[in-house]
């Protein structure tokens, strides 16, 4: 796999400085969790699943979901179990190696789950790269994480985990930090398996009755922006005890007014003239998205949780580094500069301290590695044009 791969190769040489470098599923855990980018969930009731599967990988998803929990109704669960089984068959099939898939991983209801989807697979297994682990605390997740290291045995092969934040103990401030220094405890126990953390906000916005308009991102709605930043706090540092941390879904797709409207120019890349470009950026009603994606960034989280195929290219090109971010980040790396102390940028429009901007250094370099860093007259609509064309 490798971000943007879909783009012909002399395009993609005018877009990047530095190319995304390919992964694949036994790439380091490290290197994977960056690399999820946008991680699209689908219904495991889909009989098309297969087919959607590979259609996604040729559009650029690098990371899916397959969804047993609550994108489904109570009734259809052992239906949906089952097709999980035959589709990923079907996968095998079409696909002995598993190296043109995105990495795919089962939301679970119960820790059961695991186990037996993991036998039912047989030698498709090899095609799953882990399970989504639905409202996860301490207590509910040891049981989530002990089955996994046990299917993990079983099947031989490596099985990663992506806890979900979603509980209502988490939201309650009475019992927030309680619960996050316990579901600290319970994935530092089993590091080497948790790939991310995905934070669940329909979840906490359902436990007030709340629903964030189009025109508002998750921080305009302070009580589940507080929840971010406690998470962040607790989970996300970058001391080296931290997790890649992913944004939350954008529930929205389509708008018939707006309010926000993105700063648009031509791709240089791409014919047709200033205005079509313009309007099929509209169409894919991007304005609340972007923002929110951009205070993902600045929040200390990465990647995002998607529904909707649409979604996904906005999250990619706004993962590919700058050349100025990128710059910045090699000067602050230097050996020389291993003493500290205050520099100009090559941009000349800022201070690079040594010291503090260090740890954020290290992540844009690691981000440049997976996502690329765009050429230097390339900004993010041309990186978008050129995802939303393909």
């Amino acid at each position: 796999m490798r971000h943007f791969g879909y783009i012909p190769p002399t395009v993609r040489e005018g877009l990047f400085f530095q190319q995304p470098r390919e992964f694949s599923a036994s790439s380091p855990a490290s290197l994977l969790s960056v690399a999820l980018g946008a991680t699209l969930y689908s219904p495991a009731t889909r009989p098309t699943l297969a087919d959607d599967v590979m259609k996604q990988a040729v559009r650029g998803v690098v990371s899916m979901v397959l969804c047993l929990e609550d994108s489904i109704d109570d009734a259809e669960v052992v239906d949906a179990e089952a097709n999980l089984v035959r589709q990923f068959a079907q996968l095998a099939e079409r696909d002995a190696t598993g190296a043109g898939l995105p990495l795919l991983f089962v939301r679970v209801r119960e820790p059961g789950q695991i186990t037996d989807l993991v036998g039912r697979l047989g030698t498709s297994v090899r095609m799953l790269s882990g399970f989504v682990l639905p409202k996860f605390t301490e207590e509910r997740g040891t049981l989530f994480l002990e089955a996994l290291a046990e299917a993990e045995a079983a099947c031989g092969q490596r099985l990663f985990a992506m806890p979900v934040l979603e509980s209502p103990e988490l939201l309650h401030l009475e019992t927030r930090g309680e619960v996050l220094q316990g579901i600290a405890r319970s994935v530092d126990k089993y590091r080497d398996r948790v790939l991310a953390l995905r934070l669940g906000v329909t979840d906490f916005c359902s436990a007030y009755g709340l629903r964030r308009a189009p025109d508002m991102t998750a921080y305009d709605v302070q009580i589940v922006g507080s929840v971010i930043a406690d998470v962040v706090n607790v989970l996300g540092r970058a001391d080296g005890t931290g997790f890649t941390i992913t944004g939350p879904v954008w529930e929205y797709f389509r708008r018939q007014e707006r309010m926000f409207k993105p700063q648009l120019r031509r791709s240089p890349f791409l014919e047709g003239s200033a205005e079509e470009l313009r309007t099929a950026l509209i169409e894919h009603d991007l304005d609340g998205l972007l923002r929110e994606i951009e205070l993902d960034r600045a929040n200390g989280l990465l990647g995002k949780t998607c529904i909707h195929p649409s979604h996904v290219a906005p999250v990619h090109a706004l993962s590919v580094v700058s050349h100025e971010e990128f710059t910045d980040a090699q000067d602050i790396l230097r050996p020389e500069r291993g003493g500290g102390g205050v520099l100009r940028s090559a941009y000349t429009n800022k201070m690079n301290e040594v010291k503090p901007h260090r740890a954020w250094a290290e992540r844009t370099l690691q981000r440049a590695e997976v996502f690329g860093v765009a050429s230097e007259d390339v900004g993010f609509v041309d990186l978008l044009a050129a995802g939303l064309t393909k």
